[in-house]
């Protein structure tokens, strides 16, 4: 097999995403010793860098997981949910399902407040189950990858807190489209990844931890290995990995942060992935049939997901995203656990639009025009 057997294809799914010339050069750079001063060359630029983007005060510390968003979501519930005590896991979508699943497989006193797909977290709901449940501890997702929801995380968290409890997030599939101004809503624990709004490869979780987490943690048992936080600490003081890094995301990552910080600009980043959302309903409203499936007011900058027309199931979204391929495209059919929901339950199914990370306007628009073609071939 040589490198001629795959087809290259410009991805519009919600991760991995597309990924910049200058970030693919950088992955030739060479390896280093993860114990030696080059280690230092990239990890601290890193960390200073996604503090930055994550526009953080001091008090957070960041920690890079060697794994992806789903190890830093584990580790935070391996580390900040002890013995005895409760977790309400508050989802959304299928990746609020995911931190609930994660929290019963690490054999913790979890209960789960679950909203509708297409539907944002309503406080007042929230509130009762608080109320409820009195936990230690609550998980939320700020961006739900499978359904385009974006939650108020700020006041989800402000809400946790005046019961008494520890919000952890989840900000895989929208840190760094975003500012998700984290001092604001002074989470534990958030975490997030490389794949999605940083443009980079898979194969690092990253964590903001802040300080009452650490002295949380210094008191929950069974903590495991990756999954502890404090370990993870005491390397990341060093600007190290716990365990062997990836050495050539490492270089692509250094090398994208400070493109992202440097060049771009991290407000100009936000700012082009708002346009991009903007595109997308705009597109959805010139078609007929077609309608934005997220709750108005909390549809997300990073990603749409859109209601097909009546008739338009998933086997039909299959056959658009071959049709896409054979354009040079990716396209995402939609979540599919949601869409045989949706289907059994007489609804509409619903496909996702990608718009993360350095996707670019012009990308977006000549990718939408091609799709909007595709839409009108299929029966």
């Amino acid at each position: 097999m040589s490198i001629n057997d795959f087809t290259p294809l410009k991805l519009f799914i919600t991760g991995p995403t597309y990924i910049r010339e200058e970030v693919r050069e950088a992955g030739t750079l060479p390896e280093f010793g993860h114990r030696d001063k080059e280690n230092e060359k990239r990890f601290k630029p890193i960390m200073a860098n996604l503090k930055k983007l994550a526009k953080i005060d001091d008090g957070y510390e960041v920690v890079i997981f060697n794994g992806s968003g789903s190890t830093a979501m584990e580790a935070s519930i391996r580390s900040l949910v002890a013995g005895g005590e409760t977790v309400l896991n508050v989802s959304v979508g299928a990746f609020g399902d995911l931190y609930h699943n994660m929290a019963l497989a690490n054999g913790k006193n979890a209960v789960q407040l679950k909203f509708g797909p297409g539907r944002a977290i309503d406080l007042a709901e929230m509130d009762r189950a608080l109320r409820e449940h009195r936990p230690q501890v609550v998980t939320l997702t700020h961006n739900e990858t499978s359904t385009g929801v974006v939650n108020d995380i700020e006041a989800a968290c402000d809400l946790a807190r005046k019961h008494g409890a520890m919000p952890l997030v989840d900000g895989v599939s929208i840190f760094g489209g975003a500012d998700v101004r984290i001092s604001q809503a002074r989470p534990a624990m958030y975490s997030t990844s490389t794949q999605k709004s940083l443009g980079l490869p898979a194969g690092f979780g990253i964590a903001f931890i802040a300080p009452e987490a650490v002295e949380k943690a210094a008191g929950v048992a069974d903590r495991g290995h990756a999954s502890d936080i404090l370990k993870q600490l005491d390397r990341a003081a060093k600007f190290q990995t716990l365990t062997t890094p990836n050495c050539t995301l490492a270089n692509q990552m250094c090398v994208q942060l400070d493109y992202i910080v440097n060049q771009e600009g991290v407000d100009n980043r936000f700012k082009r992935h708002a346009l991009m959302r903007d595109m997308v309903r705009d597109w959805v409203a010139g078609l007929d049939g077609f309608e934005l499936f997220a709750q108005e007011g909390r549809r997300s900058p990073t990603l749409t997901t859109v209601r097909a027309p009546q008739g338009l199931g998933s086997a039909g979204l299959k056959a658009v995203k071959e049709r896409m391929r054979a354009r040079g495209y990716l396209f995402d059919p939609g979540y599919g656990k949601i869409n045989t929901a949706l289907e059994k339950g007489g609804q509409r199914c619903a496909f996702r639009v990608g718009h993360m990370g350095d996707i670019t306007p012009d990308m977006l628009r000549d990718y939408l025009s091609d799709l909007e073609e595709v839409f009108t071939t299929i029966k």
